[in-house]
């Protein structure tokens, strides 16, 4: 059995739900259709007794055939036969496109509701998990949950066929029918032994192919690093892995659920002999079953086991379904970190900004931010630097509420953070990260991204307010060159100064730039700077910053060390006190400098 229960560790916010717990969640998607449901259910009705129709009707021409010897009665039983297959086709036809709609829009609703909760989580939550599988929860394990309603609808069929099947088994033949329907309970206590063994496999087996997802989407991104290092056969060696541990397990999956079905269909066979037998017997003895009411029988015996088999094995085959909803619902239940306690939103933020006593750990293990204090004033323009892991990244993170400190309080405007509308906030804040992702489109898509009602002129304005313009002019295109995938036509430069113009454009209260110029060259840092120096006047900024240029042109510097607030000042008085920022100069800012260059 290892080769059975053998699993793969869950997510951290993953969490086990009871059948019944999922049944409730489940029919809380299916309320809103009552309806379709009803409809669906109509139609599976009539073509569920169209079919015994059908048997009763085979019955009764046998019968009377056996009895007069006219063989022209079967014209009229071959036009009523057609009749009653027309009236199953309807029912049948009516249920599948009743039930492909409501199944939609289930599916729909539960998609978008997944997503949503994945949009909604904190950032922190995207450190933790890979990206890949939070996409396999979205869009797999919701069409996995199809799965269920389909179940559902199959199972409604079988049992109006079972119930009408047995209704007229119990008239041509009580004994014979007694004894069928009493072997019927051995076959779905054998279904229901695979219950929870059917859900750990199918579960284990999305995790794996969760898994095989999030390793295939992590080798595409990172292609280009792995082609200049020659490191295709180490990316498809960690692919191969993954994918032997998917096939293993959906190996497993298929051993498990392949079973339901040949385990009780011996049970099936087995009560069918006996019925057989036991007809055959009493067809010798029992002057009122005739032959066509045996016949009859018999074929009712097939249409009566094959939906009794479904019934039976319907919680098994439900456990993969019900894998998938355990995911979805696991990722929309998962609690955020970041919490608001209220959902203020002033009408104009002034820019003041202060950390009071603020404590902060990423894993609740190591600590990042530890008793930090620092005022902001509302226009003022902050540097921030450090040595890296000093906290200086972290500090702006909290602003932007990213993530969630353990300690102490950041306010804005004199108001703790957390009693802020979210939404109002980051509207007022402008983020350049040191990495600027863009979306496939064109670079007026990008830029207006911050502000979709901005005009092209309002675009425009904010994309030549960066230096000179001249950048505009040199993409292929303008403003409406390609970006490419995650701007991969652009240079560093370009994506970082469209990255710039969106936030221009949106003109916040308050500039938070996380080294937003380590990755450009001179020439473009230049156009950056020029740019920036006019936007931020009577602007709140908090620069996070390596280059000199950036530094030196601050109102104010603060030197982050091991979480703490080492030193803070202007460029000419830390230089004077020769400490902390001074060797900070020396190592890494003095060479950047004009004199520098000269002496060299």
């Amino acid at each position: 059995m290892g080769f059975i229960l053998d699993g793969l560790e869950s997510e951290s916010y993953d969490r086990a739900y009871s059948d019944r717990q999922l049944v409730r969640r489940i029919g809380a998607y299916f309320r809103p259709y009552r309806k379709h449901i009803a409809g669906v259910a109509a139609s599976i009705a009539l073509a569920s007794f169209a079919e015994a129709g059908v048997d009763l009707l085979l019955f009764k021409a046998v019968d009377l055939v056996a009895a007069t010897g006219s063989y022209p009665v079967f014209a009229a039983v071959a036009a009523a036969f057609i009749a009653i297959e027309g009236l199953s086709w309807l029912g049948n036809y009516l249920r599948q496109y009743l039930s492909s709609k409501f199944v939609g829009d289930v599916v729909y609703a539960l998609r978008s509701d997944a997503m949503g909760a994945a949009l909604a989580h904190d950032r922190s939550f995207y450190d933790e998990h890979a990206s890949g599988k939070v996409a396999a929860r979205v869009a797999t394990d919701t069409q996995d949950f199809s799965d269920v309603i389909n179940l559902v609808v199959d199972f409604l069929s079988n049992l109006l066929v079972v119930a009408a099947a047995a209704g007229i088994l119990l008239a041509v033949s009580p004994p014979m029918a007694a004894l069928l329907v009493g072997m019927a309970p051995l076959a779905a206590l054998a279904a229901l032994a695979f219950r929870r063994l059917a859900r750990f496999v199918t579960l284990q087996a999305k995790r794996a192919s969760a898994d095989m997802n999030a390793r295939i989407q992590e080798s595409i991104a990172g292609i280009g690093v792995a082609k200049a290092f020659r490191k295709e056969r180490s990316l498809y060696r960690d692919f191969s892995e993954g994918n032997r541990t998917a096939y293993r397990f959906g190996l497993r999956r298929g051993v498990v659920l392949n079973l339901i079905f040949p385990a009780v269909g011996i049970l099936s066979g087995i009560g069918s002999g006996l019925v057989a037998w036991f007809g055959a017997r009493r067809l010798a003895v029992d002057p009122s079953l005739t032959p066509g009411a045996w016949l009859f029988f018999m074929t009712a015996v097939g249409r009566f086991w094959w939906p009794m088999l479904n019934l039976a094995s319907f919680w098994s085959q439900l456990q993969d379904g019900f894998s998938a909803a355990e995911r979805v619902f696991a990722l929309i239940d998962r609690e955020p970190r970041v919490r608001q306690s209220g959902s203020a939103a002033p009408e104009r933020f002034e820019g003041r900004l202060e950390y009071r006593d603020v404590r902060f750990s990423y894993d609740g293990k190591t600590t990042v931010l530890d008793g930090l204090t620092l005022d902001v004033a509302a226009g003022e323009k902050l540097a921030v630097v450090g040595r890296t892991g000093a906290g200086k990244t972290s500090l702006v993170r909290l602003f932007l509420r990213f993530y969630e400190f353990q300690g102490g309080s950041v306010l804005v405007d004199g108001r703790d953070i957390r009693e802020l509308d979210l939404a109002a906030l980051r509207r007022a804040v402008g983020f350049v990260p040191q990495d600027p992702f863009l979306f496939p489109g064109t670079v007026r898509d990008n830029i207006r991204y911050s502000r979709p009602d901005a005009s092209d002129a309002e675009v425009e304005r904010a994309a030549r307010g960066l230096g000179s313009g001249d950048w505009v002019d040199d993409l292929r295109g303008g403003l409406d060159a390609e970006t490419g995938h995650r701007g991969s036509s652009l240079s560093m430069g370009q994506r970082q100064l469209v990255a710039l113009a969106r936030v221009l454009l949106k003109d916040p209260v308050w500039f938070v730039l996380d080294e937003a110029t380590a990755n450009v060259d001179p020439f473009t840092e230049a156009q950056v700077q020029d740019g920036l120096e006019s936007v931020m006047r009577g602007r709140t900024a908090i620069v996070v910053a390596h280059r000199l240029t950036t530094v030196r042109d601050a109102d104010r510097i603060v030197v982050v060390e091991d979480g703490r607030i080492a030193e803070q000042g202007s460029h000419g008085e830390l230089l004077a006190r020769g400490g902390y920022y001074a060797r900070l100069y020396e190592a890494y800012f003095r060479h950047q400098s004009k004199e520098y260059v000269l002496e060299a």
